[in-house]
This record gives structure tokens, C-alpha cells and sequence, in this order.
């Protein structure tokens, strides 16, 4: 078997490089080694893809060879469950999606609409005037309701904030280093992580009974097949053996909405935000078609926040079996990881990959193997929709509200678990607000 060449340092220190500074590690690979490599980590090697062409045969090859769901675990299954769709391969992970799919189609999307807007307006009532704050709380505030309220459908406030809480609260943990240690190394949680995985399973029972007491009220509820949020549409949904989702699968499908459609969409908006206020003229050239009712230099300038700012850097594939990638016959076990990133900012793909040039985007939609923010293939993001629907719901009503200044330097990336968000959150000021926002109706 041989392997794409690669770093030669020790892999605890190029694992540490990667949790610590993984930019840096990326881009000096890239330098070194082109658009295939192998990083040698402490948990197993990983081949590191940034070819179109090779993304191609990755997410169109055999689901059979290429597990993602095996390879996702490690870090997901502590806050999502084993039976998470991203966590399943094979006939289970294709019963889960097509359960799921209906609860993500256009249509229901705009239903929506008029729900996240009242959100959004709600919490920029309160953001306060010349003192600096971290948007990305704010975006998250405004995500969270909006998951609490679509996908779990709780519209009693106490339950809606006691649930909120306790989940803001477990979510946090997993940004712990101490925590992120113990997702690739379980022993940790027995050490020196132990205080901190103490409390993270706490809190994750807490979540876990109140969301087992949701399912069951709506079981139970006459009404729930009228409903239009997420869990009442998963409680009515059949396979094609005519099996229902156990309270197990709802859970975990609940929580892997909650975690994948949550921190990832405050993020993006987070950052499409430092990118506008960092770049004076495309955020004016937003505002005057926003004037004018228009929306494609929106969907631009999303398409390209996800591009320079991809949230999650990449996604990765474990294979079951020995694979061939471009000449290198790669043995079962180990780990491929299209880059997102690496991709994103490739000169070939994109000139100038580093400047927020939302023009790129006018006039045609990114080419599927180069513009890969939601993954690829038949384990694209179930979510993509309803994430990219909700920033054109959001992004217009903060420019609509208030007007807004950057309170520092454009953001660095820095590593959240999982995914890439700014550095100090995304600071910025309030200037000025606009008129009244009009009333709309607060209906789930």
C-alpha cells in the first residue's frame, strides 16, 4: 500500500498543530505537498483532498467503501447519538434521510419565513447603542429560538427557555479544549477531563428528559398532524416497511438539527457581517439592493461568506475497504477528508482566494466540486436549505434595523470544536437604528 507524502513531524506534533493552528498547518501542507497529502495525527492517518476532481470520485464513489458516518463519530456521537443520520451509513443512513427530506423541502421553508423574521426583530431590539458586543451571541440567540421553535416546535416560553439553556450550556463545553481532547481521546474523559465530561453528561441528561418529555407530549397531542414544525412532521413519517422513528432516533435527529443547524448558521452570519463592515463598499452595494427590493447580490455575497469563512472545514470519509486515489492505493482504515477550506482557497479555483469578492458569484451559481460548504454527494447537508434561507431572512433584518460599525480588526479564525469562527466573536458596535420594524405575525 503506499500513501500521498506528507509532514514528517512526530504525529502528536502535527495533531497539536492542527487543533491548535490549523490554518497554518493546512496552508503549509498545501505549500509543500499540492493538493494531496497525508497528516499523520495521533488518532490515525488522514489523506487531505483539495482536487475538484478528486473531491468528485470521493463523494460520488461507493457509500459502501466510503463511511462517512463511521468516520463522523469520534467527535459527534457524545452530543448526538449513535443513531444520527450524519452518524449512520448504508440502508440505515439512507431510511433516516428519506424520513427526514420532507421536513426540509422549499415550500415549507418560506413557511418559515415570517417566524424568523419576528425572532431576529425581537432580539436587535435589544441590542444596545454604542457599546461594543459580540455579534456572534447575538446571531446565536436569534438561531437557537428559531431551532427551538421550526424543528422542536415548543412554543411555551418557560419550556422554550428552560431547553435553551441547558443546551447553550452543553454546547459551550464541547469549545473546551479540555473537552475537545476527550472527543479524540474517550480515556481523557476519565482524567484530566473528567470534571468537565462530568458536567457535560449532566447536562446532556437534563436536555436529554426534557426533550423525551417533548416527544412524548406531542405523541399525545390530537393535533400534532396539523403541525407544520419539524418534530410533528418526523412523528408522522414512514419507511417504506411502514416503520415510524423510535423516541431514540427522534432524540438524536433532534439533536443533530439542533447541533449542525444552530452554532454553524450564527457563525455564518457572524462572519458575513465582520466581512461587510471590513469591506465598506460591498456592504454599501447590499444596502442600496436591499433598497430596491433585489436579492441577488445577497445570495452572492452568502455564497461567498461561505466560501472565504467556511464554518466547517471539511468533511471526511473512512474506508472500509483498500481505495485508489489518484495512483495511491490506500489501505482500509484510514481516514479521507475533502477540504472544505483548502479548496475554498485555492488561486486556480478562486483568484485572490483571500479577498470577500461577492461578485464572483454574479451571474451563475459555484460549480458543485468547488463550492462545498454543505459537503457533497448523497451526504450533503439535509440542512443546507433551511440554513441558507434563514440568512437571507436575517442578514436583511439587521441591515434593515440598525446600523452597524466593526469594533476591531477583521476576525482570524479560530478552531470551535468542529468548526471555524471568529476570534473574538465578531465585535461590533450599534451606530444608529432605523425606523419601527412592522409587526408580523409570531406563529409556528
Amino acid at each position: 500500500m503506499s500513501m500521498p507524502p506528507g509532514p514528517r513531524e512526530p504525529a502528536a506534533l502535527q495533531m497539536a498543530e492542527w487543533v491548535i493552528r490549523p490554518i497554518a498547518y493546512l496552508e503549509r501542507c498545501r505549500r509543500e505537498f499540492g493538493d494531496l497529502f497525508t497528516a499523520r495525527f495521533m488518532i490515525g492517518d488522514i489523506v487531505f483532498v483539495s482536487d475538484p476532481h478528486l473531491i468528485k470520485q470521493v463523494f460520488t464513489g461507493d457509500a459502501d467503501v466510503l463511511h462517512a458516518g463511521e468516520a463522523n463519530a469520534p467527535p459527534l456521537e457524545p452530543i448526538m447519538g449513535k443513531h444520527s443520520v450524519l452518524l449512520l451509513d448504508g440502508a440505515e443512513h439512507m431510511r433516516q434521510r428519506k424520513l427526514m427530506l420532507p421536513s426540509f423541502h422549499g415550500e415549507r421553508m418560506q413557511r418559515y419565513g415570517d417566524l424568523m423574521a419576528e425572532i431576529a426583530h425581537r432580539e436587535i431590539d435589544g441590542w444596545p447603542l454604542g457599546s461594543p458586543f459580540a455579534l456572534r451571541d447575538r446571531t446565536q440567540a436569534i438561531t437557537l429560538e428559531v431551532i427551538m421553535r421550526t424543528v422542536f416546535g415548543i412554543r411555551d416560553a418557560e419550556r422554550l427557555a428552560r431547553l435553551s439553556e441547558v443546551l447553550s450550556r452543553m454546547l459551550e463545553i464541547g469549545t473546551n479544549r479540555l473537552a475537545m481532547a476527550g472527543i479524540a481521546f474517550p480515556a481523557l474523559r476519565r482524567t484530566v477531563g473528567k470534571t468537565i465530561w462530568d458536567r457535560f453528561f449532566a447536562l446532556r441528561a437534563q436536555a436529554d428528559e426534557l426533550i423525551y418529555d417533548e416527544i412524548a407530549r406531542r405523541r399525545e397531542d390530537p393535533a400534532t398532524p396539523e403541525r407544520d414544525d419539524v418534530l410533528s412532521i418526523l412523528l408522522q413519517a414512514r419507511d417504506e416497511d411502514g416503520r415510524a422513528m423510535t423516541d431514540v432516533e427522534l432524540r438524536d435527529e433532534l439533536m443533530t438539527l439542533l447541533v449542525a443547524g444552530h452554532e454553524t448558521t450564527s457563525t455564518a452570519i457572524s462572519w458575513a457581517f465582520d466581512l461587510l463592515l471590513h469591506n465598506p463598499d460591498k456592504l454599501a452595494r447590499l444596502r442600496e439592493e436591499q433598497a430596491a427590493g433585489g436579492d441577488e447580490y445577497l445570495d452572492a455575497v452568502i455564497k461567498e461568506t461561505l466560501r472565504v469563512r467556511p464554518v466547517v472545514p471539511g468533511v471526511v470519509r473512512k474506508l472500509a475497504e483498500p481505495y485508489t486515489l489518484r495512483g495511491y492505493e490506500l489501505p482500509a482504515g484510514i481516514r479521507v477528508s475533502p477540504s472544505i477550506y483548502l479548496t475554498h482557497h485555492s488561486p486556480e479555483l478562486y483568484p485572490e482566494p483571500d479577498r470577500f469578492l461577492p461578485e464572483r458569484f454574479l451571474g451563475g451559481g459555484p460549480d458543485t466540486y468547488t463550492w462545498l460548504p454543505f459537503g457533497g454527494g448523497i451526504r450533503r447537508c439535509l440542512g443546507a436549505s433551511f440554513a441558507l434561507y434563514e440568512m437571507k431572512v436575517v442578514i436583511p433584518a439587521i441591515l434593515a434595523r440598525v446600523q452597524l460599525a466593526a469594533a476591531g480588526p477583521p476576525e482570524q479564525i479560530r478552531r470551535r470544536a468542529v468548526t471555524f469562527a471568529p476570534e473574538n466573536d465578531a465585535m461590533v458596535t450599534v451606530t444608529a437604528r432605523h425606523g419601527e420594524r412592522a409587526p408580523l405575525p409570531l406563529a409556528a
